[in-house]
């Protein structure tokens, strides 16, 4: 548990506007302040989250991923990120906190505007090429006062990157959501070297272009701003270049970079082995039966992950290919993601209903075809890795999609890989994955067979080949690049 005490100087100076404006940072942005960092990260998810309990106390969970890697290998560092929830605000009003972290208490409907009605419901729907475009979008009156939460979202992180940033200090801006902020934090400080990645795709010029044209120009100036754009696979940034050029004419000075994200190889052995994952082994064996082949995906139940279609291609098996019934099971793990959104929860259950119907149609009194889990349950994820004889990784779209690094890199006894050929991973995984197109479900069938079918010493050498591509660049050394070439 966590107890309060002082707050640091960087809460201390946050305070919340009755207006509905994000934060207002103490002192003039343009000049650091004496006690300021030399590598700052901003992202919107932070690598701490707080818990209000019944009785008052705030409970500190703190996350891991190749940031939080990366910024542990550096000194004077500065993470800004926002809070997300009652128990981030409440930490960040009683001044509780952790030495270079910055959670911005951003006023709560400015952040709903920003993150779901824009990042989410727009950048991301955009990016993963996702509307239905007959009906959507519709960029109307709506659309525009929730851009401007986005705007004002995006400034709050550009002036508390100001502020907290010694001179020419590092400055690496995560993601979609703080596409603006490049932009922003030069005009307020252009000592800084700023650097902006996106974890995302980027959507081709042409679909890019469903934006209103002020919208899709302001986006692209505001990564701009930053000295180096950066991305998962040399695709997605070939198509922000394209953007660039036909939108603005050119990408200016800034600097294009590809930094594609591997997977931790040593934490995943280590973790794969502990005791609760060998608890959960055993008790996904059982619900398996022996004898039986698996299919494994593992997947957030968000839209671009394609987890319906990849259902219907088991169906499909099946259906086409008997001899697979009562000898193979899909192992299905999809975590509820975005329930905030109706689009996310109807989605949700369509996976529920699609995976009751196989089990209606196909299932024995000793064999269910589909073992689905919706609950997030990190040490069984790692236990169908490790029990996978096919991982199932079709996303619609995927800026890199880091399951289908992760499941070769802890197999026990090699996996096939059927791959998406629009997951970023693909680039780097293509050559020895089984590759579909995502929305071939006949296609994705029949390479679920073949990857059910493939000879013991080839799945062994190609899981082998997986693996070590997987584990390239690890977290690390994938942030570490980047703040290199950025000092640079």
């Amino acid at each position: 548990m966590v107890s309060e005490h002082e707050a640091p100087s960087e809460a201390r100076s946050q305070t919340r506007s009755g207006t509905g404006d994000a934060v207002r940072s103490a002192g003039d942005a343009s000049v650091p302040p004496s006690s300021s960092a030399q590598v700052l990260v901003a992202s919107n998810r932070g690598p701490v989250s707080y818990t209000l309990e019944t009785d008052g106390s705030l409970e500190a969970r703190r996350g891991g991923g190749g940031l939080v890697s990366g910024l542990s290998a550096v000194e004077d560092k500065l993470w800004v990120c926002a809070a997300l929830g009652d128990g981030d605000r409440e930490a960040v009003r009683r001044g509780v906190g952790e030495p270079g972290v910055r959670m911005l208490d951003i006023d709560a409907a400015v952040h709903a505007d920003a993150y779901n009605g824009i990042a989410n419901s727009v950048l991301w729907f955009v990016h993963h090429m996702l509307y239905q475009t007959p009906l959507e979008p519709v960029f109307d009156a709506e659309f525009r006062r929730q851009w401007a939460s986005f705007e004002t979202y995006n400034r709050a992180f550009a002036e508390a990157l100001a502020e907290g940033a010694g001179r020419s200090a590092a400055v690496l801006v995560q993601d979609y959501h703080l596409a603006l902020v490049p932009g922003m934090l030069r005009e307020l400080r252009p000592d800084l070297r700023i650097g902006h990645f996106s974890h995302t795709p980027w959507a081709p010029a042409d679909y890019f272009r469903l934006l209103p044209d002020d919208i899709a120009e302001q986006l692209l100036r505001g990564i701009l701003g930053a000295d180096r754009a950066c991305f998962l696979t040399r695709r997605w940034a070939d198509a922000f270049t394209d953007c660039c050029a036909r939108i603005l004419g050119g990408t200016g000075r800034t600097r294009i970079g590809v930094h594609g994200l591997g997977a931790d190889a040593e934490f995943l052995r280590r973790r794969a082995h502990e005791a609760d994952v060998e608890e959960r082994m055993a008790a996904l064996r059982e619900q398996i039966g022996p004898g039986r082949r698996t299919i494994v995906r593992v997947d957030r139940t968000e839209l671009s992950k394609n987890i319906v279609r990849g259902l219907l291609a088991y169906r499909a098996l099946l259906d086409e290919r008997p001899e697979w019934r009562e000898r193979v099971v899909h192992v299905a793990f999809a975590y509820p993601s975005r329930q905030d959104l109706a689009v996310y929860r109807d989605y949700t259950a369509e996976v529920r209903r699609v995976a009751d119907e196989i089990n209606e149609a196909y299932g024995t009194a000793a064999w269910t075809p589909v073992v689905l889990h919706v609950k997030d349950d990190f040490a069984r994820s790692l236990a169908a890795y490790r029990l996978a004889d096919v991982a199932l990784v079709n996303p619609i779209r995927d800026g890199m999609n880091l399951v289908a690094k992760e499941v070769p890199v802890v197999s026990d006894h090699g996996c096939a890989l059927v791959l998406s050929r629009e997951a970023g991973a693909y680039e780097e995984l293509g050559g020895d994955a089984v590759v579909v197109n995502p929305y071939d479900v006949s296609a994705t069938a029949r390479a679920l067979h073949e990857a059910l079918t493939l000879a013991d010493h080839e799945r062994a050498a190609r899981t082998e080949r997986l693996a070590a591509a997987a584990v390239a660049l690890p977290p690390q050394q994938w942030f570490l690049d980047q703040l290199n070439a950025l000092r640079d």
